[in-house]
């Protein structure tokens, strides 16, 4: 069993936050602080400042391991601690609280283009950059010509780096950050710039050293790309671990806090229809869905007034520009609901494969060509960011169109002499 390169134990940094007022400031400073917050102004001037309230705790009692080989992605919104774990076990920033033990080299992408000299060319951008980051001199002449070829700059290799264009700058940096060799890679959210192809090609990168045997911590946005590149991830909620598990568990749980149950839960005298039944419940039965597979939301309806025969119930998958994506009417199938005081059921749906985000779900009941109910906003239901797709690396494939397809494309290659020479079918699954 791989031993740990990575410890990591009851870890917590803690920020001083420093409101007193700089030297030099003027009167007009002065009263105009006063002015805004006189309480603040009182307390400052009173010397009882309420330090417990300056202290903010990045981190905060955080503990894991990872061992060697691993991809680990790290993910969690913005403010929730990050950066700043990564700071701590690159050495940028020292603990407060806790240890950390790695046993390898590391090498730190957390901010692409860091280290680099406007005056300088890019070729000496490459060895000065090289050696910030950890690489000796023979290891960059070795790698030179990998490097340049990779950042598509060689025309402009003798031109100061000033004069590149935020695209190229971007292009030397990361191809330079992408030949290290240590024995654990830390990389920041380096894959949020540049254009789709180049985005592409980096995650392609990126690939290639996670499947090299190095551990890799990665931090992203793109929940694709850490689910493509990732085999675990750490949910980093408040400064602390809220969970460490598999990529679809830990993505799950990560848009979970985004659910709504009744995103328009209308009053039900309110609502369209003669009112005879109701919808009273609607929910999701799981947080957040894959796109390809089945959807489902659990529903209760009951009678308030008079009884009206046989009922055929609709469900209609709306986007968030208000298109109706599909409608799902249960007499298209031949399912009808019968007069009773209370039903209870479970609406299914697979296709279309909807993209990722949030949809509203709207429920209808009709009974002898008349509107009963019509729930708009009964609930709605999040689609995961994890695309359907086994080689989706960039958006170039599925910007278009408002929904997925589950496709296939089925090739006959010919030779020369009209033979066939391969036959194959390549599906979406």
């Amino acid at each position: 069993m791989p031993s740990p390169i990575i410890t990591v134990e009851n870890l917590g940094k803690r920020y001083l936050i420093s409101h007193q007022r700089k030297k030099g400031d003027g009167l007009r400073h002065t009263i105009e602080e006063a002015v805004r917050n006189p309480l603040s102004f009182l307390r400052q001037i009173g010397g009882r400042r309420n330090l417990e309230n300056d202290v903010v705790w990045a981190l905060k009692a955080v503990s894991f391991t990872v061992t060697e080989g691993e991809i680990v992605g790290i993910i969690g919104r913005n403010g929730a601690g990050k950066s700043t774990l990564l700071k701590v076990l690159s050495r940028i920033t020292r603990p407060t609280e806790g240890r950390v033990r790695l046993r390898g080299r590391v090498a730190s992408l957390l901010e692409v283009g860091t280290g680099f000299h406007q005056e300088l060319t890019g070729r000496e951008n490459i060895f000065l950059n090289g050696a910030i980051l950890g690489m000796t001199r023979a290891e960059i002449r070795r790698k030179f010509d990998e490097i340049v070829a990779f950042s598509e700059v060689e025309k402009f290799l003798d031109t100061p780096v000033k004069r590149y264009s935020s695209g190229m700058y971007v292009r030397l940096a990361f191809a330079v950050a992408a030949h290290l060799e240590p024995e654990i890679l830390i990389v920041d959210e380096v894959l949020a710039v540049g254009d789709a192809a180049f985005q592409k090609k980096c995650l392609g990168k990126m690939r290639d050293v996670a499947t090299g045997g190095r551990t890799v911590l990665f931090v992203s946005h793109n929940m694709q790309a850490v689910s493509v590149l990732c085999s675990r991830a750490l949910l980093i909620e408040g400064g602390t671990v809220a969970h460490d598990g598999g990529i679809q568990d830990t993505i799950d749980l990560y848009m979970a806090p985004e659910k709504g149950s009744a995103v328009g839960a209308a009053d039900p005298e309110k609502r369209l229809g003669s009112g005879d039944y109701r919808y009273t419940a609607a929910q999701p039965e799981k947080d957040c869905f894959e796109g390809s597979e089945e959807k489902s939301v659990a529903f209760e309806l009951r009678r308030r007034k008079q009884r009206v025969g046989k009922m055929w119930l609709s469900a209609h998958v709306v986007d968030a520009d208000g298109l109706v994506l599909a409608q799902c009417d249960s007499r298209l199938i031949g399912t009808m609901a019968d007069d009773c005081e209370r039903l209870t059921g479970r609406f299914r749906f697979s296709t279309p494969w909807l993209k990722p985000g949030r949809y509203r779900m709207d429920l209808v009941i009709c009974a002898n060509g008349i509107l009963v109910d019509l729930w708009e906003g009964a609930c709605s239901i999040i689609i995961s960011p994890v695309l359907p797709y086994p080689y989706s690396l960039s958006e170039d494939g599925t910007k278009l169109g408002r929904v997925f397809s589950d496709f296939r494309w089925d090739l006959e290659t010919q030779d020369d002499n009209g033979g066939v020479a391969v036959a194959r079918t390549l599906e979406s699954r």
